[in-house]
């Protein structure tokens, strides 16, 4: 069974697999610039126009899998000498231009950069076009169209732009690092900074957990990938890793959900904390709004801090499906209880650096949270859970009223909504991934299939309670 969805997101495993294969036995610095031609040892090139091209990119992952430029703050990085494949975009005539006489594009045109041949089919000079759009809007056969580059077109808040060496840019005053163009780009050009190194460096030092604990927390997404093994055995793996044990970010997400829920009554309106990439976003483009965010921690971060409050000298390595994590956890918030945030691709390369066949390996459990708590990992679960908190609470007065925005563009119309007092909702639940967590740019599969799978994994929870799973946190 294929373990990725796309052949990009092999490569990059490839690389990151490599590398921790080096790390594990003290020889990455001796052979750093042999991992090109590890992964493409022969004379032939099987992505680009020559070999040295493909070990020059490859170079480059490497450095980003190593965890990319110190100096950009941004865990989202373009490979520049990437990204020369795709077409520059802008507003092209297609072949459904038939002649007509009207000419309504070259009369709409302010800048005289439509023309025509002698076959009165229009051309645009791209010297001169400012893309406005104009020709478009008016042309009868809809024979002009706007060909972005997929990075620009999965970038819903027009974070990315082309440089003068036609290479993507990231304008880190707006991004929000969700990934969703790391996901999106065919070259693999845009891809996530990785600090796989930081999380075998604790498992090493550790000692076999005689130094300090490791903790791996996952996120709840997780039961729908690994989709070639049983999540028992994801478990198990996870131990032989080298940590110490396994613990749910759903059982933060119950701490979450019972202390937002009591929040939102007392204050009568809310947008939710839970969603990193969200949050950043409300700060970013609607500041006004920041009031109105949750003041509690993301589920990673509560269930984290409960476990370092527990034992001060505890480690904690966050796995999950979302590239914003990583920026989440280098906030002065909550890098004091998140130590190394990793994705479920960067999951998988580190079982295959050991050579472990997971499928082989006998079935651990997860038993620590409510269901939901689990249903955190897609759209509409915060929300669920929300409204159980408050029927939990007794708080029965309270009508919830909630709006779960699936995706970044939702997210905005509900916030634009909120910026001028007409929505009618007091909770908003904000996903910048489509589906919700399960949508997330680390993940190894995607798709509804995802949705059902985490629902049927919260339904083995069934019985508990928010109440009920926090409990045993007191």
């Amino acid at each position: 069974m294929r373990k990725f969805d796309t052949k990009v997101q092999h490569l990059k495993y490839k690389v990151l697999r490599e590398v921790a294969r080096l790390a594990w036995n003290d020889e990455l610095y001796d052979n750093l610039f042999d991992i090109p031609k590890t992964i493409v040892p022969g004379k032939t090139p099987t992505m680009r126009c020559c070999v040295y091209k493909e070990r020059a990119i490859l170079s480059e992952r490497v450095k980003i899998a190593m965890g990319g430029d110190k100096s950009n703050p941004n865990v989202i990085e373009v490979i520049e000498i990437a990204c020369d494949e795709c077409p520059m975009g802008g507003y092209d005539v297609t072949n459904s231009c038939r002649g007509c006489l009207a000419h309504r594009c070259e009369d709409v045109c302010k800048r005289g950069a439509i023309t025509f041949d002698h076959n009165h089919v229009a051309h645009i000079d791209k010297s001169k076009c400012v893309d406005c759009g104009a020709c478009a809007k008016v042309c009868p056969y809809s024979a002009i169209v706007n060909r972005k580059r997929p990075c620009e077109k999965a970038c819903k808040i027009k974070a990315i732009n082309m440089n003068e060496n036609k290479a993507a840019a990231i304008n880190n005053n707006k991004c929000i690092q969700c990934g969703a163009c790391v996901y999106q780009c065919p070259f693999g050009a845009i891809t996530d900074k990785s600090f796989i190194l930081d999380a075998i460096e604790l498992l090493k030092n550790s000692d076999n957990n005689k130094n300090y604990k490791v903790y791996a927390v996952v996120a709840p997404s997780i039961s729908s990938q690994f989709t070639y093994a049983k999540l028992g055995q994801v478990i198990s793996g996870l131990k032989e890793l080298g940590f110490y044990t396994v613990v749910e970010a759903a059982l933060g997400a119950d701490i979450v959900a019972d202390a937002e829920s009591r929040e939102l009554v007392e204050k009568g309106f809310l947008t939710s904390s839970c969603c990193p990439a969200f949050v950043d976003y409300i700060e970013k483009a609607f500041p006004d709004l920041l009031p109105y965010v949750s003041h509690n921690l993301s589920p990673m971060a509560a269930i984290a801090k409960y476990l370092k409050d527990k034992d001060a000298n505890a480690k904690v390595v966050f796995i999950g499906p979302c590239t914003a994590k990583k920026a989440e956890v280098q906030k002065e918030r909550v890098k004091r209880y998140v130590d190394v945030a990793m994705t479920f691709e960067e999951l998988q390369a580190l079982f295959d650096s050991k050579d472990m066949d997971i499928t082989s390996l006998p079935e651990g459990y997860l038993d620590n949270a409510s269901y939901f708590g689990r249903i955190f990992a897609r759209c509409g679960g915060l929300s669920d859970a929300v409204a159980e908190g408050i029927k939990e609470h007794g708080d029965d007065d309270f009508e919830l009223k909630a709006i779960s925005c699936d995706g970044i563009e939702e997210c905005k119309k509900a916030l634009l909504r909120k910026s001028k007092n007409i929505i009618d909702a007091n909770f908003i639940e904000g996903m910048a991934c489509i589906g919700g967590c399960i949508g997330g740019a680390g993940c190894l599969t995607h798709g509804e299939k995802n949705k059902a799978e985490v629902d049927k994994y919260g339904k083995e929870a069934y019985e508990k309670t928010i109440k009920d799973a926090i409990s045993v946190l007191k």
